[in-house]
C-alpha cells in the first residue's frame, strides 16, 4: 500500500496544517519563496519541505524594500 504520509498537499490542506489562511499561503509563495510546486493550475506542497522552510525562518516577516526606500 502506498505511503500517504508523503503525499502532495493542497493549498487548503497546507493552510490548515500551518494554521493560516489560503491567502497567506499564496503570499508566502510569492513574497517569501515558500516551497511549492505548480501542477497545472494548482499549487501542491510536500509537508517535509514546508516544515524545513518554516524552521529556517522562511515565514518570518521581513521588511519590504519597496516600503522602506524613499
Amino acid at each position: 500500500m502506498a505511503n500517504f504520509e508523503d503525499r502532495w498537499l493542497s493549498v487548503d490542506e497546507i493552510s490548515k496544517y500551518l494554521g493560516v489562511s489560503g491567502d497567506t499561503v499564496y503570499r508566502w509563495i510569492d513574497k517569501h519563496s515558500m516551497p511549492a510546486h505548480r501542477m497545472g493550475r494548482f499549487w501542491k506542497f510536500k509537508k517535509d519541505e514546508v516544515d524545513t522552510w518554516v524552521k529556517a525562518g522562511g515565514a518570518a516577516d521581513r521588511p519590504d524594500k519597496s516600503n522602506t526606500e524613499q
